[in-house]
């Protein structure tokens, strides 16, 4: 076995060998229906609030040795809660509109969509409640445990492609897929194995998106394949990419995800009149670098505003959810001369200091002056 892969080992023979096969309902027993190779699960239908470790390990089976991707049929029971979210983004685009006319994005020319950039920060920035109660959802959280173990790191890009927005190329992603060839050759093998299970790839629907809408293009098994963070900016995976993708269509709610090694792109919107807004969730492992900078402590002041007063009408689990999508869950880096573990084996971490907070019932007054002496042992 080599220590080191290389582009011109990529074999396209090889790889459609990989992903020419069919998945079945024996693959995920718990799924409610196969489009495309893409096992779909109904949320309405499974129990969400008890012991979902036969879940979490069919969902990661799934990410990682078969289809590579999972849609999650009604996520969101009320969908009232992506309309208010939606409502507070389209005011957010048209605000950064107004500061620059010339926004970058990833794989789309300037001006082709509009991308919010850092969106779970300034959603919670804008309006707290809101906040909670979109990002309290157990479905998101549990397919988020399932890959990545507890304490994970969300982050969020809304990403709207009106009529006419063009198709994106296929591609992976974040970390080794935004890397050059030269780049990624320099690190072992063993780290394009390990690269794909740092991070989760997710999008939650916030309109209807049928196939004319171009929800995103994807080909089931091809994060199998362990050249592809090279293989797929070379013509010819390209253009088996364009042959053998599938499309999902989706409705407002429903969340897909997906492994970033898994070979996709966005796709053409060639309707008249639908503007495909997602919101796109990357998210990271405890044990990695998210792609984007949050103010965790600012978010987490927020957060615990709103859910210490009670009238927020989320549930114990959703609550939970929603500070794990807020706050730090991880204890390093740190200062362990001022910040040591006392009754275990490293610090408090932010989210379990909200977490004890709302338990005992400390004041808000009392959680900041908390959080204010955490930051200081932590950087002192």
């Amino acid at each position: 076995m080599h220590a080191y892969l290389s582009p011109q080992d990529c074999d396209l023979e090889q790889f459609a060998k990989q992903v020419d096969r069919q998945l079945t309902i024996q693959n995920v027993p718990q799924a409610h229906d196969i489009q495309n190779n893409v096992p779909i699960y109904d949320i309405s239908q499974l129990d969400m609030t008890g012991n979902t470790q036969t879940l979490r390990a069919e969902w990661a089976d799934v990410l990682r040795n078969t289809a590579g991707v999972l849609v999650l049929k009604n996520a969101y029971a009320d969908t009232n809660y992506i309309d208010t979210a939606t409502t507070i983004y389209d005011k957010i685009i048209a605000d950064e509109k107004v500061a620059t006319s010339d926004k970058a994005d990833h794989f789309a020319g300037s001006g082709a969509n509009d991308r919010i950039w850092n969106s779970a920060q300034k959603l919670c920035q804008h309006d707290p409640l809101v906040f909670a109660q979109y990002f309290g959802n157990i479905a998101i959280d549990t397919a988020c445990q399932a890959w990545l173990g507890p304490n994970y790191q969300m982050t969020a890009q809304i990403n709207l492609v009106r009529p006419g927005g063009a198709a994106q190329s296929p591609h992976r992603d974040y970390h080794l897929g935004f890397q050059s060839n030269d780049v990624a050759a320099s690190y072992p093998a063993h780290v394009h194995d390990l690269s794909p299970v740092l991070t989760l790839q997710g999008a939650v629907a916030h309109a209807d998106m049928p196939i004319e809408s171009g929800p995103t293009k994807l080909l089931p098994f091809s994060q199998i394949y362990r050249h592809g963070y090279f293989a797929f900016t070379q013509p010819d995976f390209r253009t088996y990419f364009e042959e053998h993708h599938v499309q999902v269509p989706l409705a407002k709610g429903d969340v897909l995800f997906f492994s970033p090694a898994l070979y996709h792109a966005g796709g053409a919107n060639v309707s008249t009149n639908i503007q495909r807004m997602a919101n796109l969730l990357q998210v990271s492992s405890a044990f990695g670098r998210a792609m984007e900078n949050l103010d965790r402590l600012d978010m987490t002041r927020r957060l615990y505003e709103v859910l210490s007063v009670g009238n927020h009408g989320l549930n114990p689990l959703e609550m939970d959810a929603a500070i794990s999508a807020c706050s730090e869950g991880y204890s390093f880096p740190t200062n362990l001369d001022t910040d040591p573990p006392i009754d275990g084996l490293a610090p408090e971490t932010q989210a379990a200091l909200c977490r004890r907070a709302l338990t005992i019932g400390m004041s808000i007054a009392e959680f900041n002056a908390a959080l204010d002496a955490q930051v200081a042992r932590q950087q002192s």
